[in-house]
């Protein structure tokens, strides 16, 4: 079969550094492509190439058997590209709409009817999303639904997915894949990236792996595993150490650290109680909405509890109701966010500063001015100590990889000398290598007598990590496991019955 785009000896460097080198790569008529590999191994350069984002310094790219020189996206667009980008691209003050019909417009629109058609599309492709909302209004996961929306609208031949279910509930995860199904049957071509392999295995008809910019193997998905991908990606067999099954050894619970007793916090957070040990990892899984992350947000001082009837928060044998993060900060609560991009760092700040920012918040108005010596020490050292790969200290933290951006925003938080450690999906959208590093973090922490509570939604993870286990739906915390025999049919049963 000829293949409808092919990309031959790829090349892009930046400043001499290449961001891939010599890469074959071939996308069938109406076959979902899987493109995989580390955070920093080329993924998004190779896809941004095909989009017209950026342009090669060597090779080839030929799309229908024609060699064509893509300079914009629009004339990617044009050739028949879209590519629905893991960073929106969306304009947020315009209605979404709006931003569907972006670039089609006629020369007489009537907004009216500009809603009425995006609403019946939007129908269509099952995603519920108002067309009426302004974009800058919605969460993550519509934003995200807008973008997939309006690849297919501009009814492409080659749609590019850069991590497109990394907000997506399971069910609106199954309604995408049906997406990606009638798509392939309509012959368009599908490039999937994704950092959860399981994804992969289940709706790709061939993978490609890249490692350090270069093709490491490119082969049917019948004929790979999770095992085979793992090993391609870093070279070294890690699911045993990622996920593996000898769940003997756990920690016994130390002294009562964190009591909850029937905190409410509106109708996300009901009659919520549970307790949180020293020197123990407690696992919380649910399923999105169960009001998990709204909990530790009010242990944290991130969300409010209720005023009136608002229940009991005892941290270290005493009453507190934390109103700011500050507070809980300075008695050794810290929270790491589950939204790195939005609530973990300064995107044009480097990294000794942004891990800097950690310390300042925990000393409050004991320091009142910016000492940069200090920063850049502060900076080195836990650069070392998490293994931050970065070119120097004063790269910003929004030039680094995902994986890489995680540790900055982990070490802004474990500067603050915590008691009780909050990580909210600590390993979302990070390849696997990153993933058993922030795993050995975690361990550790535990291991030096700290207090972790690890917020996940991917359960063999929670399984792996855990010591006790507590379950979380609608609103509270309904069952607890001991890790030792329980199953993942247990907790899932409870998660939702």
């Amino acid at each position: 079969m000829t293949p409808i785009l092919e990309l031959r000896r790829a090349t892009k460097t930046y400043a001499g550094v290449p961001a891939i080198e010599g890469v074959d790569f071939t996308l069938l008529p109406g076959e979902v492509h899987a493109l995989l590999g580390e955070n920093g191994a080329g993924k998004s350069t190779l896809t941004k190439i095909m989009a017209g984002v950026v342009s090669l310094n060597e090779g080839e790219m030929w799309v229908d058997g024609k060699r064509v020189n893509l300079r914009t996206p629009l004339e990617a667009l044009a050739t028949g590209i879209a590519m629905v980008f893991q960073e929106t691209s969306l304009v947020p003050t315009m209605t979404v709409a709006q931003n569907l019909f972006l670039g089609q417009e006629k020369f007489i629109n009537r907004l009216r009817g500009i809603y009425i058609s995006a609403q019946q599309f939007l129908q269509s492709l099952n995603f519920n999303v108002d067309p009426t909302m302004t974009v800058g209004s919605l969460g993550a996961a519509k934003k995200q639904m807008v973008e997939i929306a309006r690849a297919v609208l501009h009814k492409a031949r080659i749609i590019v997915f850069d991590e497109p279910t990394a907000t997506l509930t399971p069910e609106e995860k199954q309604h995408f894949f049906g997406l990606i199904a009638d798509l392939k049957n309509r012959g368009v071509s599908i490039i999937f990236i994704s950092h959860a392999l399981e994804e992969a295995l289940e709706i790709s008809d061939r993978i490609t792996v890249l490692r350090d910019g270069k093709k490491v193997v490119t082969d049917a998905t019948v004929n790979f595993n999770r095992d085979r991908i793992v090993q391609s990606m870093v070279g070294r067999h890690l699911s045993e150490e990622l996920y593996g099954t000898n769940r003997a050894a756990r920690r016994p619970a130390g002294q009562r650290v964190l009591s909850v007793q029937n905190l409410r916090m509106g109708t996300l957070v009901r009659n919520n109680s549970f307790s949180i040990f020293a020197g123990q990892i407690t696992g919380v899984f649910g399923l999105v909405g169960s009001g998990r992350t709204e909990t530790f947000k009010v242990v944290a001082g991130v969300l409010k509890r209720d005023y009136f009837h608002g229940g009991k928060i005892v941290f270290k044998d005493k009453p507190v109701r934390y109103r700011v993060p500050a507070r809980a900060i300075a008695a050794g609560i810290v929270y790491v966010t589950e939204d790195r991009k939005v609530d973990g760092f300064f995107e044009t700040m480097s990294i000794s500063h942004n891990i800097y920012t950690g310390l300042l918040a925990k000393l409050g108005w004991r320091r009142n001015r910016v000492r940069s010596g200090e920063a850049n020490t502060v900076g080195r050292d836990w650069i070392k100590s998490l293994n931050v790969r970065a070119v120097g200290k004063d790269v910003k933290v929004i030039e680094l990889s995902g994986g890489n951006q995680q540790k900055v925003v982990i070490a802004k938080s474990l500067i603050q000398e915590p008691e009780l450690v909050i990580f909210d999906e600590p390993t979302r959208g990070v390849d696997v290598g990153a993933v058993a590093e922030i795993h050995e973090i975690i361990r550790r922490l535990a291991d030096e007598g700290k207090a972790v509570v690890v917020i996940s939604s991917y359960l063999p993870e929670v399984m792996t990590l855990a010591d006790r286990i507590l379950v979380s739906r609608q609103g509270k915390i309904v069952e607890e496991f001991a890790n030792a025999g329980v199953t993942e049919q247990d907790i899932m049963y409870a998660s939702i019955h």
